[in-house]
């Protein structure tokens, strides 16, 4: 455990991430003697946090494609060199609610986008940075589509369709099959301590 390491969450909306992601820090950084720090995409800086407000306002629901594709890689560009590679420098785990494999979902196979776009971008921007660990929390649409009904109002991505998140879904769960080395699925089914578990022992056998 002498080097920080970088660990990313993801799935479709409504599968617990953020609430993951804090235990998550509190439970590493208790058993493991580190600093944990979380941030999110997209977000994570001053000026991320400003452009996230603008991708999930549900006043904009026409974005082209391109532009919300640009808009996710700037606001990355700015996290890695502000905060995420800043803190593993500094020893502090960095623990991220979404990442790259969100864009590859969302804007890749949620929107279309060709993969091989989306991968020079990933290339100019994070010049072969990726996680160490990526947990992906996977959970029936329908359900996580439930779950995010019962939050209120929705931004502009939870207004989509179900037959994007279904798409989604299935990119993620493609990434997962081509990359096991990095990529540990867990099951965002049962109860939220359940799931923290697993996230643990993901960590501990990878890391």
């Amino acid at each position: 455990m002498s080097q920080a390491k970088f660990i990313t969450l993801e799935g479709t909306e409504g599968v617990g991430k953020s609430t993951q992601c804090s235990m998550l820090a509190t439970a590493i950084e208790k058993e493991f003697s580190v600093d944990a720090q979380v941030t999110r995409e997209p977000g994570g800086t001053l000026l991320g946090e400003s452009i996230r407000s603008i991708l999930l306002d549900p006043n904009i629901p026409a974005m082209d494609g391109a532009a919300e594709l640009l808009l996710m890689f700037a606001v990355r560009a700015e996290h890695l060199a502000k905060v995420i590679k800043s803190a593993l420098a500094d020893d502090r785990w960095v623990i991220c609610d979404r990442f790259t494999d969100a864009t590859y979902a969302y804007q890749g196979g949620g929107r279309g986008l060709e993969k091989k776009i989306i991968s020079e971008l990933e290339t100019i921007v994070q010049k072969g940075f990726i996680p160490d660990l990526t947990v992906l929390l996977d959970l029936d649409v329908g359900v996580a589509l439930k779950r995010v009904a019962k939050r209120g109002e929705a931004d502009r991505f939870e207004q989509e369709r179900r037959e994007f998140f279904e798409r989604v879904r299935a990119t993620y769960l493609q990434l997962a099959a081509a990359y096991p080395e990095r990529i540990v699925l867990v099951d965002a089914a049962p109860a939220v301590d359940v799931v923290h578990r697993a996230v643990m022992d993901a960590v501990r056998e990878r890391l």
